[in-house]
């Protein structure tokens, strides 16, 4: 089938239901048909580089997977180009469920956002949600502003600052979407690093800062930067006393970031339910669970369709946030 079948949405709903119905459908039996899987290592390859959340938070899933199935399982950082790099490879490596691919809410973002020589729903299939993790609301701690309700106020007075990283990153399109459900006055101000978001705020430079917790760990546990919410649709194990979006008062505001594990289209079904089997079994064990909450991700597996239809949701949801604040890079 063409791939340009896939760009057309009624037909992508038609694949997506169709997937759903289908991916339970297959047992460990076929994969005992089909020989022993794994009979060799297997890379994931990453699009970002050492050291960040994603990178970690993989690297530590990977032990454990290699020592679910057996056998040694790698990460291949290839960062850059919006994900181009590291995507372009797995699809030239044999479509076996032997290289895969950590894709993540940023790739929804970059869909619409970049010209793509790959499409991320035509050309691979999930395998597993890896896992969540939400945004906060960040103020310096001598910050006039108590809560989220007294900054909403402040707008309607002047125009405030909301620094985030880099122009089409998720904090950034976060950003732009609590300006359009609140109508906040700001204007977004974008930084290279987290780490100078941080000290934006702590100079009074913006007012406000979208970060994620792991990004942002030191400040906010030190209490340099205060939490006035949380982006997610329940509050955090890491910031349990800190209230959501939707419980400081604003309704019909959620983000959740996520990190997923994908494989080229062609991998066999019976290899990719066997990966899925094996995530869901390492993501609920205690001492993985407790070192990804310690770093800011909500450790949680997915189906195959759940995680197709995560996909499809964040697509839709960052298209129309960019086409609304008309973002090009």
């Amino acid at each position: 089938m063409h791939p340009r079948f896939f760009h057309d949405p009624s037909r992508r709903r038609v694949v997506l239901a169709a997937f759903a119905a289908g991916a339970g459908l297959v047992g460990a039996s076929t994969v005992r048909a089909q020989g022993k899987y794994p009979s060799q290592p297997i890379r994931i390859v990453v699009p970002f580089g050492p050291g960040g959340l994603a990178d970690i938070s993989t690297r530590l899933t990977a032990q454990k997977l290699g020592e679910k199935l057996g056998t040694q399982v790698v990460i291949d950082n290839r960062p850059g180009a919006g994900g181009v790099v590291a995507a372009q490879y797995v699809l030239g490596a044999a479509h076996d469920g032997y290289t895969l691919i950590l894709f993540s809410n940023g790739t929804t973002i970059a869909t619409s956002l970049l010209k793509l020589p790959f499409d991320p729903q035509a050309d691979f299939v999930p395998v597993s949600s890896l896992g969540y993790f939400d945004l906060n609301l960040l103020v310096a701690k001598d910050s006039p502003f108590a809560d989220l309700k007294a900054l909403l106020a402040e707008s309607k007075k002047r125009q405030l600052t909301l620094g985030t990283i880099n122009p089409g990153s998720t904090q950034h399109l976060s950003g732009e979407l609590f300006k359009s459900v609140t109508q906040l006055n700001a204007a977004i101000v974008p930084f290279r690093t987290s780490g100078e978001v941080q000290m934006a705020l702590q100079r009074g430079d913006v007012d406000v800062g979208f970060e994620s917790y792991a990004a942002l760990r030191g400040g906010i546990d030190a209490g340099v930067l205060r939490a006035l919410a949380t982006t997610g649709p329940a509050r955090t194990p890491w910031l349990p006393k800190v209230p959501t979006v939707k419980e400081a008062g604003v309704a019909g505001y959620e983000v959740t970031g996520w990190n997923a594990l994908f494989a080229p289209k062609g991998t066999p079904p019976a290899v990719a339910a066997a990966l899925n089997a094996a995530m869901r079994d390492i993501l609920a064990e205690a001492e993985l669970r407790k070192r990804l909450l310690g770093l800011g991700v909500d450790p949680k597996a997915s189906t195959q369709a759940e995680m197709a239809t995560v996909f499809e949701r964040d697509r839709l949801k960052w298209a129309q946030v960019i086409k609304q604040a008309n973002i090009k890079i």
